[in-house]
C-alpha cells in the first residue's frame, strides 16, 4: 500500500496534499499559502490533524518534535526521531504513508476530483489533449505546479 504518488513537502514546492507532512503553522512559511489555497484556517488545520491523531496510530510519537506522528514529515526525509517512534510502535513505512494519505484526503479532499479539475485546467491553458494533460500530471506525481512549469518549458521550446 503506502502512497506511491506522495507529493514533495510543501516547503519544497509540493502540492497541497503535502500538508499531511507539515508541522503546525507556528511561523511564516509555505504552509500558510497552502492553507489559503485549500480554504482552511491554521486553526482548522490543527484541529483536523489533532482529530485524525486521536483516531489513528499517527497520534503516537511522544518523542517526536511536536509530540505526534501526525506532524511528522515524509519517510524520504531522514528523521531519527520519527524513525525511532516507527520502530518502537512497530509501524511500517507503508502503514505510515497509508495513514498520511488518509490524512491528506481529510485535509484537502479526494484527489480524483482534483485530478480531473487539474487535467481540464491544463487542457484549457495549454491547448493540449486530455491524454497529454493526464500524462504530464502523472509524470509530475499529480503536482499541478510542476506540470505547469513543464508545459511552459515545452511551449517555449516549441516557440509558443
Amino acid at each position: 500500500m503506502g502512497w506511491d504518488d506522495a507529493p514533495s513537502h510543501i516547503c519544497r514546492g509540493g502540492d497541497v496534499r503535502g500538508l499531511a507532512f507539515c508541522c503546525p503553522p507556528v511561523k511564516p512559511c509555505p504552509v500558510m499559502n497552502a492553507l489559503r489555497e485549500v480554504g482552511i484556517t491554521p486553526q482548522e488545520y490543527i484541529k483536523i490533524k489533532e482529530d485524525f491523531a486521536k483516531n489513528t496510530r499517527l497520534g503516537e510519537g511522544a518523542g517526536t518534535c511536536f509530540g505526534s506522528l501526525v506532524w511528522c514529515c515524509k519517510t524520504s526525509k531522514p528523521c531519527p526521531l520519527r524513525d525511532m517512534v516507527l520502530r518502537n510502535i512497530n509501524m511500517s513505512p507503508d502503514e505510515y504513508l497509508t495513514l498520511k494519505k488518509e490524512l491528506s484526503e481529510a485535509l484537502v479532499g479526494n484527489t480524483e476530483d482534483d485530478c480531473e479539475e487539474n487535467i481540464n485546467a491544463l487542457v484549457d491553458a495549454f491547448e493540449i489533449s486530455e491524454t497529454e494533460a493526464n500524462k504530464v500530471l502523472t509524470d509530475c506525481n499529480n503536482d499541478l505546479h510542476m506540470a505547469i512549469k513543464l508545459l511552459r518549458v515545452k511551449a517555449l521550446e516549441n516557440g509558443k
